[in-house]
C-alpha cells in the first residue's frame, strides 16, 4: 500500500495548484495511487469533486485540508485528514485569508519593486486571470512573471533559478522561499490561526491533525517539534518529497516514540514545483503501519459523509 499512496497534492483550489480536482485523480489512477487527499490551503472547495472522481475510478479518498497557522511565531501547516469538509468552521478559515490576500498582495507587488524589478498590476492580473483566486499574488507568480521577462534574461538576481542554477529544480517555489517567505526581504506578514485553534477545529470535525512537513518549516529546532507535538498533533508528515532520507527517519521515529500517525504525501502542485511527481515522498513503513492509519482515515471518510 505504501507505495500507492499520495495524502498530500494541491489543485487548482490552492493559489499556487495548477490542475482540477478531476484531473488530479487522473493523474493519480495513471500513476497507480491507490489512496489519495487533496489538502489545498486554507481550502475545501476540492474535495467533493474529487472524491465523486475518485469513487468512479476505484480510488479510496480521503478529505483533507492544509492549514495556516502560528506557533512560537514561527509559522506551520497543519493537514486535517477525515474532516467533514462541509463545516462552516473550513468557509471561516477561507474567508480569513482571502479578506488579507487583496492588501497582502499590493504589498507584496511593492517589495519585488523594491528589489529593482520593473513589475506592475498589469503584469500580475494578466497572469493570474484565469485563475481560480484571480485576486491572489503568490511567490511563484512573481518568479513566473520575472523570469519570463525578456529584459530580464541576464538579471544576476533570477541566475540561479534559470536552467543550470542552483535554484532551477523547482524556479517558481524557490523563489517563493528565497524572497518572500517568513524573514526573507519580501515577506508580508499574515494573521494565521494560533497552532492550538486548528487542532481544536480539525478535531472538533472529526478529522486528524498531522503536521506538514517540518523539515520545511521548523528546519533542525527539535526541541519546537517537540513542544509542538504536546500541543495534541496527532501525528507527522514524515515521508515527504522535501526531507531527506535521514530527516524522515528523524521525523518517523520521533512520532513512533510519541505513539502518533505517520503520514506520506508528495506535496505535488504542478508547475510551481515541476520536479516534484505524485507519489513521490520517499514513504519506507511497512504495510501494516500504514494500515491502521488507512483503516482510521477510512471510518472517518464514511462517518462525514
Amino acid at each position: 500500500m505504501k507505495g500507492m499512496i499520495d495524502l498530500h497534492l494541491h489543485s487548482y483550489y490552492s493559489d499556487d495548484g495548477e490542475f482540477t480536482p478531476e484531473e488530479l485523480v487522473n493523474k493519480c489512477m495513471h500513476r497507480n495511487i491507490k489512496m489519495m487527499a487533496i489538502a489545498d490551503h486554507n481550502c475545501v472547495r476540492a474535495n467533493e469533486a474529487a472524491q465523486k472522481k475518485a469513487l468512479a475510478v476505484g480510488i479510496i479518498y480521503i478529505p483533507a485540508i492544509e492549514i495556516d497557522c502560528t506557533f512560537n511565531g514561527i509559522n506551520l501547516h497543519v493537514l486535517g485528514y477525515g474532516i467533514d469538509y462541509k463545516s462552516p468552521d473550513f468557509e471561516g478559515i477561507e474567508n480569513n485569508i482571502s479578506e488579507q490576500s487583496a492588501e497582502a498582495s499590493d504589498r507584496m507587488l511593492l517589495a519585488t519593486q523594491g528589489l529593482g524589478f520593473d513589475i506592475n498590476e498589469e503584469d500580475m492580473t494578466a497572469l493570474a486571470e484565469n485563475m481560480y483566486w484571480d485576486n491572489r499574488w503568490t511567490g511563484e507568480m512573481f518568479a513566473e512573471v520575472l523570469l519570463n521577462k525578456p529584459e530580464y534574461s541576464d538579471h544576476s538576481l533570477l541566475q540561479p533559478y534559470r536552467k543550470g542554477g542552483n535554484r532551477s529544480d523547482n524556479p517558481y517555489v524557490n523563489f517563493y522561499w528565497d524572497f518572500y517567505s517568513q524573514g526573507k526581504p519580501c515577506y508580508v506578514e499574515m494573521v494565521y490561526p494560533s497552532l492550538e485553534e486548528i487542532i481544536e477545529i480539525i478535531h472538533r470535525n472529526g478529522g486528524k491533525a498531522i503536521l506538514a512537513h517540518p523539515g520545511v518549516n521548523l528546519k533542525d529546532d527539535n526541541q519546537l517539534l517537540k513542544e509542538i507535538i504536546l500541543k495534541g498533533v496527532d501525528g507527522i508528515e514524515a515521508f515527504s518529497s522535501y526531507h531527506s532520507p535521514s530527516q524522515s527517519f528523524y521525523f518517523y521515529k520521533e512520532a513512533r516514540n510519541s505513539n502518533m500517525l505517520v503520514t506520506c504525501g508528495s506535496d505535488f502542485h504542478g508547475k510551481t514545483k515541476p520536479s516534484i511527481e505524485i507519489g513521490q515522498h520517499g514513504c519506507l513503513i511497512s504495510d501494516d503501519e500504514m494500515q491502521a492509519f488507512v483503516t482510521d482515515m477510512l471510518q472517518r471518510t464514511k462517518a462525514s459523509q
